[in-house]
């Protein structure tokens, strides 16, 4: 089995896999509530970069090539059925990039990417200085307000000694990524949103433009970490889309 790409359960009848796509610094526990809300046809997997949990001793990618390097390999053995793309913040971007990449292989493509939290990347607007460029003292702070971190880890010198160089790493993959334009993904394209978070729906409505196929956008209650505070919500919202994909498969 592939460190990169696991499973969440096993499930050797679903007809669907779902690839999960964690945040920065996030890894597969971001994901382990979803596969008991997911119906028994869908088999959910997820993404676990180097860097983070049960691999927090090798080093963390600074760069989408060498995620994407990475993960090209790791999972086209896994797409041996129909399947589909959730990422949230940073791995929206990673889901996006990897679609992409798969589909100029001509290696499959995603039935459905749902992208949440994120702007789309040709409306990100880039920060100054960048942000894996900040000291460790204001990527506290900045861990600080996206509220997914709890305080007594942010205060925590030898966890944050862990956790901080993650961050950072997975901050500079987005950062130093430039966007190229290129054909549109044929797939169905959800852009999910928090009421609370810093994208407004105008902005997070332009991950429409990426696809030639139909758009949609759905707003939950909560920040930035609404995938976490709303879980049930948005899984719900994403077991919807994949029953009609599936639907559509069968015709």
């Amino acid at each position: 089995m592939s460190e990169l790409v696991r499973p969440l359960v096993s499930r050797p009848h679903a007809t669907q896999r779902l690839f999960c796509f964690p945040y920065a610094g996030g890894g597969i526990s971001v994901f382990r509530g979803w596969a008991a809300s997911l119906p028994d046809e869908v088999e959910p997997w997820a993404i676990q970069l180097p860097g983070r949990e049960d691999r927090i001793g090798t080093p963390p990618f600074q760069r989408m090539s060498d995620v994407l390097n990475a993960l090209v390999p790791a999972i086209i053995p896994r797409l041996d059925r129909p399947f589909a793309f959730f990422g949230h913040s940073m791995g929206a971007v990673v889901a996006l990039e990897l679609a992409r990449t798969l589909g100029r292989l001509e290696s499959g493509s995603p039935e459905w990417l749902l992208v949440s939290g994120r702007v789309p990347p040709q409306a990100m607007e880039a920060a100054d200085p960048p942000l894996h460029q900040r000291s460790d003292a204001e990527l506290v702070e900045l861990l600080r307000g996206w509220r997914a971190t709890p305080e007594a880890v942010l205060a925590d010198r030898e966890l944050m000694a862990l956790l901080l160089p993650v961050v950072r790493a997975d901050l500079a993959v987005i950062e130093t990524h430039t966007f190229t334009g290129g054909a549109p993904l044929g797939c169905p394209v959800t852009a999910f949103g928090g009421t609370e978070d810093n994208a407004a729906p105008s902005v997070l409505e332009r991950w429409g433009e990426l696809t030639d196929n139909r758009f949609d956008l759905r707003m939950f209650p909560g920040g930035h970490f609404f995938v976490n505070s709303a879980r049930e919500a948005v899984v719900a919202a994403v077991a919807e889309r994949l029953a009609r994909a599936a639907a559509a498969r069968v015709g």
